[in-house]
């Protein structure tokens, strides 16, 4: 069977942030399939670009005399080969000639054409009849760094994802319960708090951070109290180290830190909460203090999201120096589906742990739902409020109540 493509469009479209972005339709003979490029304000150096000089405006061109007429003709069926196509027509390895947003909205479209084309859903058209497995929500409380416009916390965010729930409704109401728990609290503590929150729906406050992480893990501790289930939940953080790395030292709340200094305080933070996933905690060269926090902690989730970027150029250097545990998938980082998947592939015989993320400027596109599905992730990273967010969410609830014989995650931790 083929599904050959008749026909490509895009258009310009608004993110979450109000920032233009670009949607990509591909028809087929026999289906049509769209998606959005979403676009993260906290980057990796090593990322596919966004967008080529000229910005939205002259992607949209290029894609519409470059890359459409190209695509005609080629099987859907065949995504290895149309994100080949890609990337020889970009000729850069980073996609900064047609844009990594065209790349990557063009490669997830042509992903929803191929499966409405079998009449199957994206998750079993891409994970096959295995994929039955829902992930955790991993969502942001509070949050601050680059994803919050006024003063806030200088970490990016501090996370909760529930360990041992169910089902996926009640993972999802256990951390919307601790959101607003956690909201409650900062009302009382924070004379500046106004109910403000940052471009992913986490709280915003002019608490310091380990104030702030006393919030969230009492407010966990009141949702597991009056849970009716027993059920326990684990506290996170996504450090962003890179934005605070300058000049050689790190710099946060009036202080500057060695990275020796840094290293100390990430561990007394793991060990002061029980912190069960840590993002991005050295900035994006450090392979070694990546790697010496893994030998001290190996329980723990140690992310690379900044790190590895998706590129699995990055992740061979982060396997041979034993930097990280586990990688954060975005999959505009590396521009194609096919790239993403290369990139998971490898990871996962290297025995990292998956977790699937949204960025911060997100739509309400729920390709990424399915992808965690799909992928067998322990946790999907998509925030916990707002639209885009929880599109998300919704989806996964569809994707749960389509599946009789559906499960989810359960992780323990000594």
């Amino acid at each position: 069977m083929s599904a050959l493509i008749d026909a490509a469009y895009i258009r310009r479209l608004r993110n979450s942030r109000g920032e233009e972005t670009v949607e990509v339709i591909i028809e087929t003979e026999s289906s049509f399939g769209s998606a959005i490029a979403p676009s993260g304000a906290s980057k990796g150096r090593h990322e596919a670009v966004a967008f080529p000089k000229g910005g939205v405006e002259e992607a949209v061109r290029r894609f519409r005399k470059e890359v459409a007429p190209e695509l005609i003709g080629l099987d859907s069926l065949d995504q290895w080969s149309l994100d080949r196509l890609l990337m020889e027509l970009d000729g850069t390895r980073n996609f900064s000639r047609i844009g990594g947003s065209v790349a990557i909205a063009t490669s997830m479209a042509n992903l929803w054409a191929a499966s409405n084309a079998l009449g199957l859903p994206l998750y079993r058209y891409l994970g096959g009849p295995s994929a039955n497995r829902l992930p955790l929500p991993l969502g942001n409380v509070i949050g601050g760094g680059k994803h919050a416009l006024w003063r806030s916390i200088p970490f990016q965010e501090i996370l909760v994802v529930p360990l041992n729930p169910p089902s996926y409704a009640a993972a999802l109401s256990l951390v919307v319960e601790v959101h607003r728990e956690a909201g409650k609290l900062l009302a009382k503590l924070d004379e500046s708090f106004a109910g403000g929150r940052n471009d992913e729906g986490a709280w915003v406050t002019r608490l310091s951070l380990t104030k702030a992480m006393d919030v969230v893990k009492e407010a966990v501790r009141v949702v597991e109290k009056r849970s009716p289930i027993d059920v326990k939940l684990g506290i996170g953080l996504d450090v962003a180290a890179s934005s605070l790395w300058v000049d050689g030292r790190y710099r946060y709340e009036g202080r500057e830190l060695s990275a020796e200094e840094h290293y100390r305080f990430i561990s007394s933070l793991i060990e002061n909460y029980g912190l069960i996933y840590l993002e991005d905690p050295f900035h994006e060269e450090d392979f070694d203090a990546f790697s010496d926090l893994v030998k001290e902690f190996r329980d723990v989730f140690i992310v690379g999201d900044d790190l590895f970027v998706t590129n699995i150029d990055r992740l061979r250097e982060g396997v041979k120096r034993g930097a990280a545990n586990s990688i954060l998938v975005k999959p505009n980082q590396v521009g194609t589906i096919s790239g993403m998947l290369e990139t998971v592939r490898f990871a996962r015989e290297n025995g990292y742990r998956i977790v699937v993320s949204h960025r911060s400027g997100e739509t309400c596109d729920v390709t990424i739902a399915h992808l965690s599905v799909a992928l067998d992730a322990p946790m999907i990273k998509t925030g916990i409020m707002g639209g885009e967010r929880m599109a998300k969410h919704n989806e996964l609830l569809r994707i749960e109540d389509g599946l009789p014989s559906s499960r989810i995650w359960n992780l323990s931790f000594k």
